[in-house]
């Protein structure tokens, strides 16, 4: 079972995406971000409802739970 952490990167990744684009969208840095998909930082709770309105993918799919 894959982790947030590899499923925002690969969904990021398949939708042709960069962590800048992806940073601008959440109101953060591409810094931050970058952080987020290296699980150097947990992801903010707004930012997960942000990701799953950006990507039209439920909470369940980002956290690995289905």
């Amino acid at each position: 079972m894959k982790n947030y952490v590899e499923i925002i990167r690969d969904l990021r990744e398949d939708n042709d995406k960069t962590q800048k684009e992806v940073a601008e969208y959440l109101g953060t840095t591409q810094q931050v971000y970058s952080r987020y998909e290296k699980g150097e930082n947990e992801i903010p709770v707004r930012h997960i409802i942000a990701l799953c309105r950006y990507y039209n993918v439920s909470a369940d799919f980002i956290l690995g739970l289905d």
